[in-house]
């Protein structure tokens, strides 16, 4: 289950810009979460890692940061799935000095040449040490 999906990102490098929108290096920011050499410090950090795991396809990285209440069997990112942008629009708590965090972003995305956006306010928490996705909150 381990497996990077080519066909999604095929350029994606480590001196790539990185898909969540930060000002930094693929390899010094999401990457570097997604290979297991740090991990998400924040709620936030979580968001955007797991958006770009979306982007170039690692069905293992969003498994694993997952919470293993709600995670389900399989995360297979759709490859007809085009990643435009993310936004991050409020965060509530979710610091290094907290167990629980809330992120409520917007993903834009094309799908058939038709454009969309994910709006979702999700919930973090920590579990066994790092933060994990648990699940959206009800609109």
């Amino acid at each position: 289950m381990s497996k990077r999906n080519p066909r999604l990102q095929p350029s994606r490098s480590a001196d790539q810009p990185c898909p969540c929108g930060r000002p930094k290096r693929y390899g010094e920011c999401c990457g570097r979460l997604h290979e297991g050499s740090a991990k998400a410090a924040t709620a936030e950090d979580l968001m955007r890692s797991r958006y770009s795991a979306f982007v170039v396809g690692d069905e293992a990285y969003l498994l694993r940061s997952w919470h293993p209440d709600t995670r389900p069997a399989g995360a297979d990112p759709d490859p007809h799935t085009e990643w435009l942008g993310l936004e991050i629009l409020s965060t509530g708590e979710g610091t290094p000095f907290h167990n629980e965090g809330t992120v409520e972003f917007r993903a834009r995305f094309r799908e058939g040449g038709r454009a969309s956006e994910l709006h979702e306010h999700s919930r973090f928490l920590r579990h066994e040490g790092a933060w994990v996705y648990l699940d959206a909150l009800d609109s």
